[in-house]
């Protein structure tokens, strides 16, 4: 991954900015905050920010570090974390994330994070233990393939382990407010159904 310049500092505005304008919604609506137009008004809006990103994968792949900085790489990450109702384009973006990630123009961990997502989705098991469900009894890791070989498969991704992860969760969602660059990265279904 590079520190220079990004070629498409106008790209990595935008993807910054439709990010920063749905981060608080997504705390929210992370703590089952929102009421049904509130959640409304956010899915029509995670759905439009994902069509503006798939024009963006058509005309120029993954937007990566290089292409758009590690900020926006961020930003677009999160964009397509959050398109919960189109689980095909959650399947396109990772793919090409991880095109971008084996290049070295994206973490590893960011892709693993949107598979399993997709995977969730999709109604699979996830892979990495990286989503993660807020019910009645608290929170709890979605369903995960293969549970025993868990360890490696984060390990090898650079994600840390299962129990380091979950433990950072409950102290994040215990502090509202409180966020880390990859902290838009659970599935946190609403304890109503209203997902």
């Amino acid at each position: 991954m590079t520190a220079a310049q990004p070629l498409r500092p106008d790209l990595a505005r935008e993807l910054i900015a439709l990010a920063d304008q749905s981060a608080p919604r997504w705390s929210r609506q992370a703590l089952n905050l929102l009421d049904a137009v509130h959640l409304g008004r956010g899915r029509h809006t995670d759905h439009a920010n994902a069509k503006w990103l798939s024009r963006i994968l058509a005309e120029e792949n993954w937007p990566g570090h290089r292409l758009v900085g590690a900020d926006a790489a961020r930003a677009a990450w999160q964009i397509a974390l959050h398109a919960d109702d189109q689980p095909g384009f959650q399947r396109t973006a990772a793919r090409l994330l991880h095109r971008a990630a084996q290049q070295g123009d994206a973490p590893l961990k960011h892709w693993a994070h949107l598979y399993d997502r997709s995977l969730i989705n999709s109604g699979q098991p996830q892979e990495f233990g990286t989503q993660y469900r807020l019910d009645r009894d608290g929170l709890r890791a979605c369903p995960i393939r293969d549970p025993a070989s868990l360890t490696a498969r984060r390990e090898g991704t650079g994600l840390p382990s299962a129990d380091t992860a979950l433990s950072a969760l409950r102290e994040r969602l215990a502090t509202p407010g409180a966020r880390s660059p990859d902290s838009d990265t659970v599935l946190l279904a609403a304890l109503a159904g209203a997902a």
